[in-house]
């Protein structure tokens, strides 16, 4: 329940639905009695038991005073127009109020719309910023899966458990105070008989959903691992359909398909019992107080009339409604907290890459890019060891070495995707943790082995990130990376839409938009992650000349496993288990036979 409150912290901003929500149901609720109050002088001018009273009672806030005055105007209307006529009135009266009743119930359910949407709005938003915000050392650990199954399914739980935990807390015990306190001037006896009966299905209830709680969190943990099923089925399909791999990617969804029916069917089990239980228990309860109430009405110290017995039977049975409604809320409060615990988990996730409070602002790069004495560990894996670097102001640095050497890592690093461990990366002598974020990446601009395209036409894509570049700036920076030739030769030219991750494209196309995107950020610092590793011979040819435009001018740092991309850079670090165990030039490292001189013989072996 805890969570649960924490969401509705969410609709602070929007109370004032929330105030009229509660009002409208509650004027509803006035005219609901109403209509059922009005059942008795309608019996009793059938049965013919019609008090008349001609003298209109002095008292009014009694019970006496209040049926007294209530016959007077029922006399007054049968003398006036007969009791057909009379008949006539409490019959469109009873229309009335049913059109002012439902006329309210639809301002309710009006004010209420507004409500949950705007908090389901502001928490999606929340959860939204918050996935934007955590560092990529997140994302690496975390299926996609689950933050989906957040933002969709856990949404939606949260947002009619929102809605039904208003209608509980405001409008059903309004509707049973007022039900009861009108039983109670009927009866005050037979009141007293429902009370002491009513609680022993609450109790039936409160056992059933208990349970609730945990098979809920467990459908919310199965429908993530679907989701996570399809969004990892989507992404490599083309993998799939050339593995003939369709047969193993079904079994495995139709085995996470299966266990999530079943969890939702033991759920959906507990939660349906509890409406048809206290309807069940409810009609017990009316059956024992009909049988009890006889002896009010036929006993031989009868206290309570046939149409007045028959009145209280019918506002005892518009009881149970909220009573149900109450079980059917409390259910659904049950499963919001569920969802409410995943979505706070995720909130309470530190970022592990923090901006200082005070840290400095910094526009330009003037000096050198220096890593030093720079350790570096996932968990508690190290990757990066003591490592020593200076990158002057337009020079270019390569990293070279077999996968796993740490030098992705070291190019995270330095955008501040990650913290180092121990040590320090300085711009311009300032330490990264020391400068803002926003200001630091702006420095840089980051080409990497598998373009991140995104679905939206190609001019939005090279401008994605710099909003407001003209047209003209656009299209240079696609000449400069060879982009702008097969970009006219679309349909739409640079409003094609490309496709979901850019699947409309070729892999030499999608790359050289994203060497247009940097080119089009003028970044004073570049990093270049295997940026034509993926590539066949004539689009690494038209993306290395697209990259040697780029870097002309530029600091950058050059990872690429294809040495014959990196030889025209000042200095070439070779990394092996996180160290750099040689530096030089191309022509310098070749001729020490080490390392750097095995890369070289094992490509042109290959």
């Amino acid at each position: 329940m805890r969570n649960f409150f924490r969401i509705l912290g969410f609709g602070r901003p929007y109370r004032t639905f929330a105030v009229l929500n509660v009002v409208f149901n509650l004027l509803a609720t006035v005219f609901h009695l109403l209509s059922l109050l009005l059942f008795i002088p309608f019996l009793r001018l059938l049965l013919g038991q019609t008090k008349m009273v001609h003298l209109r009672p002095a008292e009014l806030w009694t019970r006496e005073g209040l049926e007294g005055n209530f016959n007077w105007a029922l006399t007054q209307l049968i003398e006036s127009r007969g009791p057909m006529g009379a008949l006539l009135m409490i019959s469109i009266s009873i229309v009335v109020i049913f059109l002012f009743k439902n006329f309210f119930r639809y301002l309710a359910l009006v004010a209420i719309c507004n409500f949950r949407n705007r908090v389901v709005r502001d928490i999606r938003a929340k959860v939204y910023d918050k996935m934007l915000e955590l560092p990529l050392s997140y994302h690496n650990n975390e299926r996609k899966g689950d933050l989906l199954a957040l933002i969709t399914n856990d949404m939606h739980v949260m947002e009619y458990s929102v809605m039904l935990y208003i209608e509980m807390v405001f409008r059903e015990p309004v509707a049973v105070i007022l039900f009861l306190a009108t039983m109670v001037t009927i009866s005050p006896e037979l009141t007293v008989i429902s009370l002491v009966l009513l609680p022993v299905s609450g109790l039936l209830i409160a056992r059933i959903s208990k349970s609730l709680k945990r098979r809920s969190t467990r459908v919310q943990e199965k429908s993530a691992d679907l989701l996570a099923r399809v969004e990892e089925t989507l992404s490599g399909i083309r993998v799939i359909k050339a593995f003939n791999g369709e047969g193993d990617m079904r079994r495995r969804f139709e085995r996470e398909n299966e266990l999530l029916t079943r969890s939702s069917i033991a759920m959906l089990n507990r939660q349906d019992i509890a409406s048809p239980l206290s309807e069940t228990m409810g009609a017990a309860v009316m059956a024992a107080i009909a049988y009890l109430g006889g002896y009010y009405v036929l006993g031989e110290n009868a206290t309570l009339t046939g149409d007045s017995f028959l009145g209280f039977i019918i506002i005892f049975s518009q009881l149970l409604a909220p009573i149900k409604g109450f079980s059917q809320g409390y259910s659904a409060i049950v499963r919001g907290s569920a969802s409410g615990e995943r979505l706070f988990d995720l909130l309470a996730v530190e970022n592990t890459v923090k901006e200082k409070p005070d840290a400095q602002p910094i526009a330009d790069f003037n000096g050198q890019v220096e890593f030093k004495n720079v350790s570096f560990a996932y968990d508690s894996t190290l990757v990066l060891q003591s490592i020593n670097l200076v990158i002057p102001k337009g020079r270019s640095v390569a990293l070279v070495g077999t996968s796993g050497s740490g030098k992705t890592t070291m190019a995270g690093i330095l955008p501040r995707f990650f913290d180092v461990s121990s040590g320090q990366v300085l711009v311009d002598g300032h330490d990264l943790r020391d400068l803002r974020i926003t200001d630091l990446r702006a420095l840089m601009g980051i080409v990497t082995q598998d373009s991140v395209l995104f679905n939206d036409t190609i001019a939005n894509n090279i401008a994605f990130g710099s909003p407001g570049m003209a047209v003209a700036d656009i299209e240079r920076a696609a000449k400069i990376a060879n982009a702008h030739d097969f970009i006219t030769q679309m349909e739409m030219g640079y409003q094609t839409n490309i496709g979901d991750g850019g699947n409309r494209l070729s892999g030499g196309q999608k790359q050289r938009l994203s060497i247009a995107r940097a080119v089009l950020k003028n970044p004073p610092i570049l990093i270049l992650d295997e940026a034509t590793s993926a590539l066949d011979t004539e689009s690494e040819r038209l993306v290395q000349e697209a990259l040697y435009k780029m870097l002309e001018g530029r600091t950058s740092l050059v990872i690429a496993h294809r040495l014959s991309t990196i030889q025209h850079c000042d200095e070439i670090c070779v990394m092996q288990h996180g160290h750099i165990i040689e530096r030089g030039t191309h022509q310098q490292l070749f001729e020490t036979n080490g390392q750097y001189r095995k890369l070289c013989d094992m490509q042109a072996f290959a």
